[in-house]
């Protein structure tokens, strides 16, 4: 099974690229470090999917991609893997569909969702929101760092934080034991992309 290499996790939204294509805003993080991106459009069609997915392995041939909750493209595109919903097809069924070769990320909301990714298959999570932010409010209050450090002292697999995250809380997290963080506007919106993922980057260094 192959292993989780990368503390940063950028996720996509191509409407929150202060207008610039996405494949722009990908292509400038990568350069500057990113290794994985978890492809996030939920709204395109599979044609459009496949296509978008088609173009990033093809101009980035050394990135890590995830298709969001598309077991399907991940397998048509041989990406990097899948990342699930809390609320989509079931760990053990998305991991038996991909094999061994690729990994499967899922997000969840609770300790409990951690432990019950893991035990179905999952090779990393995200968990959130652990931070406040607009963008995460239909899950309820942030869980706190507290939730968080319960989450990776328990947890074999690796556990991410998502939700609010800054440079500062990207060290906070990793105070706590977080084994890194998954960030779309902090790098998606950034007028300087390079600059700000390699300064991420510098505080997930953190032991």
């Amino acid at each position: 099974m192959p292993s989780v290499n990368f503390r940063l996790y950028l996720v996509t939204d191509r409407h929150q690229t202060a207008g610039r294509p996405l494949s722009s805003v990908v292509g400038r993080a990568v350069r500057a470090g990113v290794r994985a991106v978890h492809l996030r459009e939920r709204d395109l069609s599979t044609f459009e999917l496949l296509g978008m997915a088609e173009d990033l392995q093809r101009t980035m041939p050394d990135l890590q991609l995830y298709l969001n909750d598309r077991v399907d493209v991940a397998l048509a595109v041989s990406s990097r893997g899948a990342h699930l919903r809390e609320s989509s097809l079931p760990t053990r069924v998305a991991r038996d569909l991909l094999g061994p070769e690729q990994l499967l990320g899922r997000s969840v909301h609770s300790v409990e969702g951690v432990l019950t990714a893991e035990r179905e298959g999952a090779d990393f999570v995200v968990l959130g929101p652990i931070y406040s932010t607009p963008s995460k409010q239909e899950y309820g209050p942030p869980l706190g760092l507290g939730v968080l450090e319960k989450a990776a002292r328990t947890a074999r697999i690796p556990v991410f934080a998502i939700g609010g995250i800054t440079i500062l809380r990207a060290r906070e997290v990793r105070g706590v034991g977080g084994y890194g963080v998954a960030v779309l506007s902090s790098i998606m919106t950034a007028p300087e992309v390079e600059q700000t993922t390699q300064a991420f980057l510098s505080a997930l260094e953190v032991p």
